[in-house]
């Protein structure tokens, strides 16, 4: 559990509430490194939403001797309780998290800057696990659109308030180092699967009843323990007063013309060019990425085949055989969950050094030629530098989002780029509905032209890499912002009324935060740094099928 040392109370703390922001400004026994914690303790249970695919298979499964559902269509199976869900209708849980993120970001995130990231935090907590237990009653019931209705739309706005929350708070905790800061927080959601799909899988198991798996009551389990988990993180945040800095720091002359010592109010940011061309840089960047996430674990078996086993490729296969190559699918599929985890922070802290513009060149350049090479080192049969290529693009697609907070940061200034970060992540729930479709679409068009199976990524992939090189021209056309574009001294001091932060705290920046970490600091990290390193360890041990 996260617990952090006192806060400085505002001068209406007598009436405000625990959730306020004035509430959680920091005293001086605090530490800034109790944060990262926090937001990992969030980040971690929101990502369990790349970890939803373990359940597809289960309710599809759901009522015993039942037929399938597939002769109805998707609305209709939304209605239906006598008859088995069609995977293809559930999988569209997963379009509806990112739709609701990236909406939800996009409409809250001007509220959480005032609200602050406790009452944020807490409030995707209820979402994020109340949704997860609704969800788990529309199951109960074998009523689909109960479960859109809590885990799709109700826990999609826990991911997008979630997402959101801790960001601007670690940018002004981290001045110095703001990829790094963002890298932790940003780390946990790509890594959040690790953790829950093996506990859901184990709960499932638990739960079941003969063949049926146990996904209502897992459902509800997870959400009750999520809820938790959030909490705690939730009420782990502490804000800095207005004018604080690391002890020691002295802001460094700025010698990159992209970072600005200013602020852009969200309602200017959001008009500017800059922030389309970002917001092309991580739509590009997302969907290329979803199309090999997708595509891994079908184009490594349709691709290699009998040739892992070290056969002919059109040799036919036993059973043990096939299940031996899913297996080593499977590896990979763990392998490239924990590249997208641990790509998040190595992208964002390499970005601290390298800039933002710098990195993202690398993405999009390496990308390409990685998205190009892949088809021939298929028919190559290079299984071993097909796996590491695979890898590293996976990395710098969890490095994309990782990264942009930063970005967003250096272009826009600090006061609000929460907000304007979630308006940026409707990039996202673009990439994320139209890229998976794009991607099946493809493939199956050229199946019905009678291409072969080994053959059919290798033009999806060409197409990828082209969606990168517009993310590259994009890239380089970002600018520093326009000076009339910054927010005078009077709009500043406004904005930052709004957060409720009064004149005698802010005169106390110098003696906030210059707490010891202490046990404190061990214990916060420990609680989520052993469960992190054993979703890590069970990813590896997937990992090993492949070798």
């Amino acid at each position: 559990m996260t617990v952090v040392p006192e806060s400085v109370p505002a001068s209406a703390g007598a009436t405000s509430g625990w959730l306020a922001r004035e509430r959680t400004i920091a005293g001086p026994r605090f530490n800034r490194w109790f944060v990262p914690p926090a937001a990992l303790a969030i980040h971690l249970c929101i990502g369990m939403a790349y970890g939803f695919s373990v359940f597809w298979l289960p309710m599809s499964k759901l009522v015993p001797g039942a037929a399938s559902c597939e002769s109805l269509g998707f609305f209709a199976q939304l209605f239906a309780g006598s008859c088995n869900w069609t995977v293809p209708a559930v999988t569209h849980i997963f379009e509806t998290f990112i739709a609701m993120l990236g909406i939800s970001a996009a409409i809250w995130g001007g509220w959480l800057e005032h609200a602050g990231p406790r009452k944020a935090g807490f409030i995707a907590a209820l979402c994020w696990g109340g949704g997860l237990v609704i969800g788990g009653i529309g199951v109960s019931m074998h009523q689909l659109w109960l479960v859109f209705l809590g885990c799709g739309v109700l826990g999609g706005i826990g991911l997008g308030i979630g997402y959101i929350a801790p960001v601007s708070t670690l940018i002004k905790w981290f001045p110095d180092r703001r990829g790094l800061a963002t890298g932790f927080a940003i780390m946990g959601f790509g890594g959040g699967a690790m953790i829950g799909a093996p506990i859901a899988v184990a709960l499932m198991a638990r739960f079941a009843h003969g063949e049926v798996a146990g996904v209502a009551s897992t459902l509800i389990v997870m959400g009750i323990l999520y809820f938790l988990a959030m909490t705690a993180g939730a009420f782990g945040f502490r804000v800095p007063p207005s004018g604080w800095k690391p002890l020691g720091w002295t802001p460094p002359a700025v010698t990159n013309t992209l970072i600005t010592t200013k602020h852009v109010h969200l309602n200017v940011a959001w008009k500017t060019p800059q922030f389309w061309m970002l917001w092309i840089v991580l739509c590009m960047n997302v969907t290329a990425g979803i199309g090999v996430l997708a595509m891994a674990s079908p184009m490594f078996q349709e691709v290699f085949g009998a040739r892992l086993l070290g056969a002919a490729a059109t040799a036919s296969l036993t059973v043990a055989q096939k299940a031996s190559i899913a297996a080593a699918a499977a590896g990979l599929v763990g392998l490239i969950s924990l590249f997208n985890s641990l790509g998040r922070i190595f992208w964002a802290s390499m970005s601290d050094f390298l800039g933002r513009k710098t990195t993202y060149t690398v993405f999009f350049l390496l990308g390409i030629a990685l998205y190009c090479v892949l088809p021939t080192l298929g028919h190559l049969g290079m299984a071993g530098v097909f796996v590491i290529t695979v890898c590293v693009i996976l990395s710098m697609y969890g490095g994309g989002f990782s990264t942009v907070p930063a970005y967003l940061a250096d272009i826009f200034g600090t006061q609000m780029v929460g907000a304007i970060h979630g308006r940026l992540l409707t990039a996202w729930s673009v990439a994320g509905v139209i890229g998976p479709f794009l991607i099946a679409a493809l493939r199956q068009a050229q199946l019905d032209a009678g291409v072969a199976k080994n053959l059919v990524y290798d033009r999806t992939l060409y197409i990828l890499a082209a969606l990168l090189l517009i993310g590259f021209i994009a890239n380089l056309m970002v600018r520093p912002v326009k000076e009339a574009h910054h927010m005078t001294d009077e709009e500043l001091a406004r904005e930052r009324s709004l957060q409720h932060e009064a004149p005698g705290v802010m005169a106390n920046a110098e003696q906030a935060a210059r707490g010891a970490f202490g046990i404190v600091g061990a214990i916060a990290w420990a609680a989520v740094g052993i469960p992190f390193l054993i979703g890590v360890w069970i990813a590896l041990s997937k990992a090993a099928a492949l070798f």
